[in-house]
């Protein structure tokens, strides 16, 4: 029977996959450039694969090598897990996922449901990915869909309801993203109904809270972001076709791990309150 590689090996596989070459693989793992280059091509004579297409830029994966790491992720998760209790261990952290608006929102509150005596901290990552979550790159997340893949546990939290938001009924003309190649559903609502009323658009949603608090344009956000912005008064009625639910998601496996479930109680708890 051929002898699986050792799990070391497969470990620094890992590390050189997601660091994108050797030099990288070195300073996280501390082993040398040269033994990392020496396990890695006895990896692939192992296996009979090509995992990298070696370059200047450093390691590509292959095919094959995406394969082999997607195969990876439980040990990936525990030993992402294993570093974090080890690095506080009176401190488990939780990584939580949000839109800007939304991870300040559970920021300014989450005092109300966690003191530094819980066994848990809760770190922000920006970004709305639900590959985030399916990698471990992060714990929970806050999206406003259900989650349709079966490695994934959702819990809704609210509806979410948007509307205009300006510094006075007179304010016209809107202020909004710049259309990416993957906009809210906000900017594209802005863009197909008032395309010929945007004033300026920016990247950031706070600096766009700034125009509008400043009297410069209209901008469409949830009625409960919006509490966050003072000076902003609601000057349209619920624009229904923006109107979702919003779910809190991890991956089925962690959600029962005691502190990423205390997170997700808290965060609920905030998500869920009549604020």
């Amino acid at each position: 029977m051929e002898q699986s590689p050792p799990l070391d090996d497969l470990a620094l596989f890992v590390d050189v996959a997601e660091t994108g070459g050797l030099a990288g693989a070195a300073r996280r793992t501390g082993a040398t450039v040269p033994t990392l280059s020496r396990k890695m091509a006895a990896l692939e004579r192992q296996l009979g694969r090509k995992l990298f297409e070696r370059g200047p830029r450093g390691y590509a994966l292959t095919t094959e090598g995406r394969a082999l790491l997607d195969q990876l992720d439980d040990l990936r998760a525990v030993r992402a897990r294993l570093t974090r209790v080890l690095s506080n261990p009176e401190a488990v952290r939780v990584r939580l996922t949000a839109g800007s608006l939304t991870a300040g929102f559970i920021a300014r509150r989450l005092a109300t449901v966690w003191s530094q005596k819980d066994p848990w901290r809760l770190e922000f990552v920006e970004g709305s990915k639900m590959l985030d979550i399916a990698r471990r790159d992060a714990d929970i997340g806050v999206r406003n869909r259900r989650p349709d893949q079966p490695w994934l546990a959702g819990r809704r939290t609210r509806k979410v309801e948007f509307a205009e938001f300006a510094s006075s009924e007179q304010v016209t003309g809107y202020v909004t993203f710049r259309q990416g190649p993957d906009p809210t559903a906000s900017t594209r609502w802005i863009h197909a109904n008032h395309a010929d009323e945007i004033l300026t658009t920016a990247s950031s949603p706070f600096t766009l809270m700034h125009l509008a608090q400043a009297g410069v344009g209209r901008i469409v956000v949830s009625t409960t972001a919006a509490l966050d912005m003072p000076g902003l008064h609601q000057v349209s009625p619920v624009i229904e076709e923006l109107t979702n639910d919003e779910w809190l998601v991890c991956h089925h496996e962690a959600r029962h791990d005691p502190p990423i479930r205390a997170a997700l109680d808290a965060v609920a708890k905030i998500l869920t309150a009549r604020n």
